[in-house]
């Protein structure tokens, strides 16, 4: 199965928790002192907060995988289009170790491709991707 996934940059964290708690009419799954997620079933979104991604607003979009083998469809598929990506294997980031796929969209819009296959107890690398 597929989850939509969105990762927004704010400047106050608790504020955005309280905001979002609202709108989703849930509370986050995961609130670190840096970092908060909400994994909505409906619709099925894995929606992200936090404090680390640079300038404020949208940071990336992307796709949750179950495993492995819909990630590589995801990237065989930008491949055989002639598209550029990166792929990350073990990369640890938002307090989780996730293999992954990159690419940008016409828009110039990062897309996040990530089957995770753990949580992990810091934030992780929070570095700039050159997808190029």
């Amino acid at each position: 199965m597929k989850r939509l996934h969105v990762h927004v940059s704010v400047d106050d964290l608790d504020r955005g928790i309280n905001f979002y708690n609202t709108l989703f009419n849930q509370d986050a799954d995961v609130v670190k002192h840096d970092y908060a997620k909400w994994m909505l079933d409906e619709p099925a979104v894995n929606f992200a907060i936090s404090e680390k991604c640079g300038k404020l607003g949208l940071s990336h979009l992307g796709f949750q995988v179950d495993d492995d083998d819909e990630l590589e469809a995801i990237e065989k598929r930008l491949k055989q289009a002639e598209l550029s990506g990166l792929k990350e294997e073990n990369r640890n980031c938002c307090y989780a170790k996730s293999n992954k796929y990159w690419t940008t969209d016409p828009a110039n819009i990062p897309w996040e491709n990530f089957h995770t296959l753990e949580s992990i107890a810091t934030f992780g690398d929070s570095k700039e991707i050159d997808i190029r």
